[in-house]
């Protein structure tokens, strides 16, 4: 008795544990979904207002919001379109890689640029701007070359494929229309005793065999011939068909 209720405790206490662990991963799932969602709308609002502000204003600050948009545009396309390739091409690894290499660069940048538009002196930003579009198109350049070349890669493999899978399409469509003829049978009797002419060579089996019987009279060589009747002890029979039962005699 001691032991069933000593076994009963240890199950309510797995079924709690197990219901703690379910619950704090539902939690934490359910805070990183809100996290993702704030951030996202974070990052929305923020690169509307960058439009705004490099359509809307003229000067340093425009510039600056220029090269930010631009660096950001960039770079968020250029990881999407890595981290969605490489679940499908394990190679991309290595470019995405460099790309998290480029990014810190890529950050280090957004944030100087944030900060100096926040800075007074707009004299000293002006001519620091040389160099900030140097470093951005540096950036950019790069993010787009790696973007373009999975790009290019996957494609290439697409267009790979797409012309193997025709290749295969053709053989089968030759394989489908394909048919074997039946071979001519010489030496056979005709109605008259005489041997009967053989088919014409490459004739389909649905073709005559060259001897009118349509009316009862021999057929001429140099006329259509009527088409007869198959012989059912030559017809091409299939693996599906059934074996006709053979007549008994009493």
């Amino acid at each position: 008795m001691e032991a069933v209720i000593l076994i009963l405790g240890l199950l309510v206490v797995a079924f709690v544990a197990l219901g703690i662990y379910v619950s704090v991963k539902i939690i934490r799932a359910a805070t990183r979904g809100v996290d993702r969602t704030i951030t996202q709308a974070r990052r929305a609002v923020e690169d509307t207002t960058l439009r705004a502000k490099s359509y809307g204003q003229v000067g340093v600050v425009g510039e600056l919001a220029q090269l930010r948009l631009s660096l950001r545009t960039s770079m968020r396309a250029t990881q999407e379109a890595l981290q969605t390739g490489v679940t499908e091409d394990a190679s991309l690894s290595e470019s995405l890689g460099l790309f998290q290499r480029l990014s810190v660069h890529g950050r280090e940048l957004d944030d100087e640029l944030k900060r100096l538009e926040r800075e007074p002196d707009k004299k000293t930003v002006a001519s620091l701007l040389p160099g900030l579009k140097k470093r951005t198109g540096e950036i950019t350049r790069s993010a787009d070359s790696l973007r373009w070349a999975a790009r290019d890669r996957a494609r290439q493999f697409a267009d790979d494929d797409l012309a193997t899978l025709n290749e295969q399409i053709g053989v089968e469509a030759g394989a489908l229309r394909h048919w074997t003829t039946e071979e001519p049978v010489t030496g056979e009797q005709g109605p008259t005793g005489a041997p009967g002419t053989p088919g014409a060579p490459g004739s389909a089996p649905w073709q005559g065999q060259g001897q009118g019987q349509g009316n009862g009279l021999p057929g001429d060589a140099g006329t259509a011939e009527a088409i007869t009747a198959a012989d059912p002890r030559r017809r091409t029979t299939y693996p599906w068909e059934k074996s006709a039962r053979p007549e008994t005699t009493n």
